[in-house]
């Protein structure tokens, strides 16, 4: 294969094209955090500029890094050098290049249907939601959703997974969970559940202004 044509890096004491984990995390933080930002102000103040605006450079960056190179990705290279100074975490191209392709078609909807069509649906909404969801699993548990179909449409074994969860092994004795630690779980949910339909009047009362309250309680 050509250098050139080549999608991912070539790294000494790897049999295939890898990429560093850590700056896809990093990533996908980044176009996470201005996504979410950009929904919130659509589900709250009903303003589609943001939106618009993150899912076009979303769309630019995927049609990047899926049809020229990860190298030349925006979000990745800013990933890069946040991370620089990390020892790198190599996983196969292979299988991020097919995540991305889902990431590219899902961004292409998004913005055919909402940017050129100037349109909104449920259709549009959803696929936010996926994406933001494919996002933040990439993000904070390192959990690629996309490259999970990998399998499904290639014969060949996947290789150099996150955390090496390719290949089964023997949980260690610090990441295995109790029977105690799934029920303070349970019962975290539970206290969650409690407080909201307990104090619910108290959370939803409007914040006043704390100078307003300590000149009250210093004119007692």
């Amino acid at each position: 294969m050509k250098k050139g044509k080549q999608f991912g890096e070539t790294v000494e004491g790897y049999n295939i094209p890898v990429l560093n984990e850590r700056e896809i995390r990093a990533s996908a933080g980044i176009l996470y955090f201005f996504m979410f930002l950009a929904w919130m102000l659509v589900i709250f103040n009903e303003n589609y500029f943001l939106i618009k605006f993150v899912n076009t450079v979303f769309l630019t960056d995927f049609i990047i890094r899926v049809m020229i190179s990860p190298r030349y990705s925006p979000s990745l290279i800013i990933g890069r050098l946040i991370v620089s100074n990390q020892t790198p975490e190599y996983v196969g191209a292979a299988q991020k290049k097919f995540a991305w392709t889902i990431g590219l078609v899902l961004a292409t909807i998004i913005f055919l249907l909402l940017v050129v069509m100037n349109s909104t649906s449920f259709i549009t909404g959803i696929i936010c939601q996926i994406c933001l969801i494919f996002l933040f699993f990439e993000a904070v548990f390192g959990i690629c959703l996309g490259c999970k179909f990998y399998p499904m449409f290639h014969k060949e074994k996947t290789q150099h997974c996150p955390g090496e969860i390719c290949d089964l092994k023997a949980k260690q004795e610090i990441q295995k969970t109790s029977l105690l630690q799934i029920g303070v779980v349970i019962g975290s949910f539970a206290y969650v559940i409690a407080a909201a339909i307990l104090f619910n009047n108290s959370f939803s009362a409007k914040p006043a202004d704390l100078w307003i309250i300590m000149k009250s309680v210093l004119s007692l």
